[in-house]
C-alpha cells in the first residue's frame, strides 16, 4: 500500500529512485532491485539500500547513494530523509557521512581521491558509448536494406522517437555533446565523427562496451538474487537488442 502522509508518497519516492543509475551498469537503482525498502512516515523518508556483494567499491557505492539521498530530498514536500547502505563493508561509514551530510572526501578522509568528477565523467562517456551503440543498431535492424556500412550517415533526427534515442540525447546532454537533430549518431571517444576509416572500427569498439555494460548488470542480476532471496521481484529487465527475449531469459 502507497503510504500518504503530508503530500509525500512512497511512489513518489520510488521514482525519484529511478533517477538514480549504478554508474557502472548504467540502470537506474530500482530497476536493478538495489532498493531494500522504502518508508514514509508523514514528511520523514527512510530508503535502505542494497547491493549485490558486500565489497562492491566503496567509490561506487557513494556514488549512488549520495545521488539516492538527492534525489529523495528534491520530492516536493520531504522532510527529514535516511539513506542506508546496508550488508556492506563500508556500510557503518557511508552512513555516517550520509547522515553528517559530509561528501565522499570528507566520508572517507585520505583514503578518498580528491574528487569523484572524473569517475562520473568516465562512466557518462562509457554510458553515452553505450546507448549510442543500441541506438544505431536498433536502427539498422529496423530495415532489412540498411547495413552497418551505413551508420556513419545517421543524424539523430534520423532516429525514431522512443526509449533508446531519449537515453541517447540524456547521456549527450550529461556530457555537453550536440542534441540537435543535424548532429551525427555515431562519435569517437573524443566527441568527434570518426574519419571513413575509421567508421567500422568505432562502431564494433562501441559494441564490445555496450556488450560489457549489458553483460555486467546481468551478472550482477544474478548476484543480487543470489544473496537476496527473491529480490528478483523487483528487478526490471532491460531487452537484449541482441535477441527478442530479455536478458534475465538468456540466463
Amino acid at each position: 500500500m502507497t503510504a500518504v502522509l503530508s503530500g509525500v508518497t512512497e511512489a513518489a519516492v520510488r521514482d525519484a529512485l529511478g533517477t538514480v543509475v549504478d554508474p557502472e551498469l548504467d540502470e537506474a537503482v530500482t530497476d536493478l532491485g538495489f532498493v531494500r525498502s522504502v518508508a514514509v512516515r508523514g514528511a520523514d523518508v527512510e530508503v535502505h539500500l542494497r547491493l549485490p556483494t558486500s565489497f562492491c567499491a566503496p567509490n561506487f557505492a557513494w556514488l549512488m547513494v549520495s545521488d539516492a539521498r538527492d534525489a529523495v530530498r528534491a520530492v516536493p514536500g520531504t522532510g527529514r530523509v535516511v539513506i542506508e547502505l546496508d550488508d556492506h563493508h563500508d556500510s557503518d561509514l557511508i552512513n555516517a557521512g550520509l547522515a553528517a551530510d559530509a561528501d565522499y572526501r570528507g566520508t572517507f578522509g585520505h583514503e578518498a581521491e580528491e574528487s569523484l568528477d572524473e569517475l562520473r565523467a568516465t562512466f557518462h562517456r562509457k554510458a553515452h558509448t553505450a546507448a549510442m551503440e543500441r541506438a544505431l543498431t536498433t536502427w539498422v535492424r529496423a530495415d532489412p536494406r540498411r547495413t552497418e556500412d551505413d551508420v556513419a550517415a545517421v543524424r539523430l533526427g534520423d532516429l525514431p522517437a522512443g526509449k533508446e534515442t531519449d537515453s541517447l540525447l540524456s547521456r549527450r546532454t550529461a556530457l555537453g555533446l550536440p542534441t540537435d537533430p543535424a548532429s551525427p549518431v555515431l562519435l569517437g571517444p573524443d566527441g568527434t565523427p570518426p574519419a571513413p576509416e575509421q567508421v567500422a572500427l568505432t562502431f564494433r569498439k562501441a559494441r564490445s562496451v555496450r556488450v560489457s555494460v549489458d553483460g555486467n548488470a546481468h551478472f550482477c542480476r544474478g548476484l543480487l538474487t543470489t544473496r537476496y532471496p527473491g529480490s528478483e521481484a523487483d528487478q526490471v529487465f532491460r531487452l537484449s537488442i541482441d535477441s527478442a527475449l530479455p536478458l534475465e531469459v538468456l540466463r
